[in-house]
């Protein structure tokens, strides 16, 4: 059947189709506009893990998500399609990350690791894989955005996105990042790991295409962080949490301070969305939660708000999402990423139709 046919077939209002892609959509990836590269990694994690099964519980979580929504209600008829991760990616994460357990260990216990041959060779290993996935990711991201798709990355850990900011960075010659997160992730090689979750803000730095980064929600971060901002001399803003609930307090209106943000950045501009950034109450089971951080609310008006500028986006990852007991996280995780990829398609022009308004 062609897409148009299969869109006359498909009741949006019944239950996803459990053999289907993401979300229960009845396309495949050629027929889709959206494609979502699933990365499974969490090799560096240093407080809690579970970031690598974040894919498979949003995808799981995904099904029961109503298609029908309020500000893109003809988002589904786009067709979101999830890719399928080259097998290697979660078997070196597992792999990789028993091998960094030792070395994490080891530095907590004040030792120096290159005093340790053993561990100083296991290092340059993890470092090599790394890059490696970065390297793959790149050209997966190039490879669907040769064929005309737009691309989202999906974590696994906040250091994933990296080769999918230098994809970006081929396609774009100038674009900021909007960094959702608890934390500035600007540490310089954490732990010795040169691709450490904690860092990727740091390495995205390193790219001249990237002229701004933008965080919002920070509320956990280091000396040298504040250093790096500081160097970068304005290429780095920091919206502390602490700063941003304290004008809220005093009377600013969240749609100001949004205002604010969206303002500073250039006009090309990719998010990136740790779901740390939030209220824990969203994200129990985050590997690094910090109390204080966003409520899901005003994380979607930041984001519509960002479209409604004139700001272009040219692309989105969502990291950090772990699974428990139970699939809230993962339900968090699939509403977040539907929202997500309803902004991203709103702010290319494609069609998502007219927001449905109640009369009241």
């Amino acid at each position: 059947m062609t897409k148009q046919q299969i869109i006359e077939n498909f009741d949006p209002s019944q239950p996803g189709l459990a053999d289907a892609t993401i979300f229960g959509l009845p396309f495949s990836a050629e027929q889709s506009e959206i494609i979502v590269i699933p990365v499974p990694w969490e090799v560096t994690v240093s407080y809690g893990a579970g970031a690598s099964e974040g894919p498979e519980a949003i995808l799981d979580a995904s099904f029961q998500v109503d298609l029908l929504h309020q500000d893109f209600p003809e988002l589904w008829k786009l067709g979101i399609y999830m890719d399928e991760a080259p097998e290697n990616w979660a078997k070196n994460s597992e792999k990789y990350k028993g091998l960094a357990q030792p070395i994490i260990e080891a530095l907590e216990n004040g030792e120096d690791i290159s005093t340790f041959p053993a561990l100083q060779t296991d290092l340059d290993k993890i470092n090599k894989v790394c890059r490696e996935l970065h390297t793959e990711v790149k050209e997966r991201v190039l490879f669907w955005i040769k064929k005309g798709k737009k691309v989202v990355l999906l974590g696994g850990d906040h250091s994933t996105p990296l080769g999918y900011y230098e994809a970006l960075a081929t396609q774009h010659e100038d674009f900021g990042i909007l960094h959702l997160d608890a934390h500035m992730d600007l540490r310089i090689a954490y732990e010795g790991f040169t691709y450490s979750h904690a860092s990727i803000m740091y390495n995205a730095l390193q790219l001249p295409q990237i002229s701004k980064i933008v965080q919002v929600g920070i509320r956990d971060f280091c000396e040298q962080e504040v250093d790096v901002v500081n160097k970068e001399n304005g290429r780095v803003l920091v919206h502390t949490d602490l700063d941003l609930k304290k004008q809220l307090f005093e009377g600013n209106t969240w749609q100001h301070l949004c205002d604010q943000i969206i303002y500073s950045l250039p006009q090309k501009v990719c998010v990136s969305f740790d779901i740390d950034g939030m209220n824990a109450l969203y994200c129990p089971n985050t590997g690094t939660p910090v109390p204080g951080g966003f409520t899901y609310e005003q994380a979607v008006y930041l984001l519509n708000r960002l479209v409604e500028s004139g700001k272009e986006i040219i692309g989105f990852d969502l990291v950090e999402v772990a699974p428990g007991e139970n699939d809230w996280d993962g339900n968090v995780g699939a509403r977040m990423l539907f929202q997500m990829c309803g902004v991203f398609a709103k702010s290319q022009n494609m069609e998502v139709g007219k927001k449905i308004e109640f009369k009241k």
